[in-house]
């Protein structure tokens, strides 16, 4: 019994689905009796390759063809030879099998060589040819380039790259192009009317996507499922054939992230695990989905392409959605599924990651990233102890709290402020001694002279650090930034230890021997300077990197 691509293999150029850009030129050379000697068809699988080189093969050859007409009729004997495989003139060789360089002149050379019997065109259709040996290459090179009169030469092939530029030169190439779902569905409702299978257009789509766009797949698979089910197909039983389709779970999680219905989206998400969706091919399925909407967005000319490649229902259900959102929202959405599918390879909890995904999108509003001004961090991270008086308001945001600075006032109490960074940072009271005070727009600025000194203290946790230092010293929030003057001059006596200045309780600061340091620097070098006491030199230098001595 033949199978149903070979049952309803079309006869003519009208039931060949798809490929017109073939087909319109094909006919057109037949009308005007521009044949050449030599073509090649180049494409994926199962797209109509073979199946052109017939219907090719009958128009040349058919007997009833009238002139400037390029249809076969179908009817005369040399329509049913080629259809049964039987034309003595039609000669179909399998590279594949035939690869050595004896079987290109045995079959092809020494039969070409021979007359034609009854019909115009002897035609040679080698599939896939990219099989073929260089030999045999070689061998078929001559031939092709200077074939005998009225022999006609089809190359088929999915591996175009394999084949010799020599080859290809010599031939009229057409690429054949994958078969869309709206095609596909179409010629699978023609076979099913003609074999009165009663199946729903929503399994003929799910066939369709499933060949990727492969005729002969389908049409394939389109068999299976009717060998299971009879002659009425129930979405059930082709799911035990189809691989299930995750993509109307997909579309449906897109709609409830843009609704914001995160309940709903976890729910869909638990109920994928419990039935075994491996949720790594469901997030690419998932941002697949998402690319296709967001340039259907960005350029409404790719929705007609993409619509070919979904199938009427996915198209009218995706496209109320794309209706709803924007580019923006797309983007953040996708960069979302994107980090979260990367997550679920390491998650201890599967749907983990998705779960935290639908929640982020769902209940956030998507904003870019702030940062948050230093009174805010003063209030959300160090908040006033027991001994510290707290603010009349926490909850007043930043702008409201922080007052203009009084320059003077700051520079008055510096010195309490780096002895008292110097309780929690003893290289940060160095850093923060060599830098120069200054006031921009009623605000603290910092300026240093070095960019690793700028870095430090713009680190999130230095920076709490100097806010609790502030509220400690001067009472209240101090707000302030930071910049780099490269040419920024720093006075020597700014590079000493700092001295306290009269406190309520004074403090003593031990002093460290620096002796074999200095003897040290002596035997390194001869050329010193004695401009500072070599001790602070390097006290200097340990206090400016946060080091050591370690021996």
């Amino acid at each position: 019994m033949a199978t149903l691509y070979q049952k309803y293999r079309p006869n003519n150029f009208e039931e060949i689905v798809n490929q017109n850009h073939i087909k319109i030129t094909l006919q057109n050379e037949i009308e005007t009796g521009q044949i050449t000697h030599a073509y090649l068809f180049c494409g994926p699988r199962g797209t109509g390759k073979t199946t052109m080189a017939r219907v090719l093969s009958k128009s040349l050859n058919c007997d009833k063809k009238k002139e400037k007409e390029s249809e076969p009729c179908g009817e005369c004997l040399s329509c049913e030879q080629i259809k049964k495989g039987t034309s003595l003139d039609i000669i179909e060789i399998d590279a594949a099998s035939h690869t050595g360089v004896d079987n290109v002149r045995d079959n092809i050379i020494a039969s070409a060589r021979v007359g034609v019997s009854a019909d115009k065109f002897r035609i040679f259709i080698i599939d896939e040819v990219h099989m073929l040996s260089i030999s045999a290459f070689n061998a078929l090179l001559k031939i092709l380039e200077e074939p005998p009169k009225n022999v006609i030469f089809i190359l088929a092939t999915t591996e175009v790259h394999k084949l010799p530029t020599t080859i290809i030169s010599r031939c009229q190439r057409f690429d054949f192009k994958r078969i869309s779902v709206n095609d596909i569905v179409f010629k699978l409702n023609y076979i099913c009317t003609k074999e009165n299978i009663k199946i729903t257009k929503e399994v003929l789509e799910t066939i369709a996507r499933q060949s990727e766009g492969h005729m002969r797949d389908a049409e394939s698979l389109l068999g299976q499922v009717i060998s299971i089910s009879g002659k009425e197909v129930t979405q059930e039983k082709a799911d035990l054939v189809i691989p299930r389709s995750n993509l109307n779970s997909v579309i449906d999680l897109i709609e409830y992230i843009v609704n914001k219905n995160s309940i709903e989206a976890i729910r869909l998400i638990n109920q994928l695990v419990d039935e075994g969706v491996d949720l790594r091919q469901f997030t690419s399925d998932t941002v697949e989905i998402l690319r296709r909407i967001l340039l259907t967005k960005v350029s409404p000319s790719l929705a007609e392409k993409f619509a070919q490649d979904l199938g009427q229902n996915l198209e009218e259900k995706i496209n109320p959605i794309a209706q709803k959102t924007t580019v923006e929202k797309l983007t953040e959405v996708i960069n979302t599924f994107l980090e979260a599918q990367q997550e679920l390879k390491n998650s201890f909890i599967v749907q983990m990651p998705l779960e935290m995904a639908v929640i982020t999108l769902c209940n956030l509003n998507i904003q870019p990233k702030q940062d948050l001004s230093a009174s805010a961090v003063n209030q959300v991270i160090a908040p006033a102890t027991a001994n510290e008086p707290a603010t009349d308001n926490p909850s007043t945001p930043a702008n409201a709290t922080t007052k203009p600075i009084n320059l003077e006032e700051i520079k008055a109490k510096w010195n309490e402020l780096l002895l008292a960074i110097k309780k929690y940072n003893h290289s940060l009271s160095f850093i923060l001694k060599v830098c120069e005070l200054q006031e921009s727009n009623g605000s603290l600025c910092l300026t240093f002279k070095y960019k690793f000194h700028q870095d430090r203290v713009e680190q999130a946790s230095i920076r709490q650090l100097i806010m609790k230092a502030f509220e400690e010293v001067y009472k209240t929030p101090v707000n302030y930034t930071t910049l780099l003057d490269e040419n920024l001059a720093i006075p020597d006596e700014q590079m000493s230890t700092p001295t306290p200045q009269p406190m309520a309780s004074p403090v003593e600061v031990p002093v460290v021997p620096v002796e074999p340091v200095k003897e040290l620097a002596q035997d390194k070098t001869e050329t010193a300077e004695p401009k500072a006491e070599s001790g602070n030199t390097a006290d200097t230098i340990l206090k400016m990197f946060g080091g050591k001595v370690i021996q």
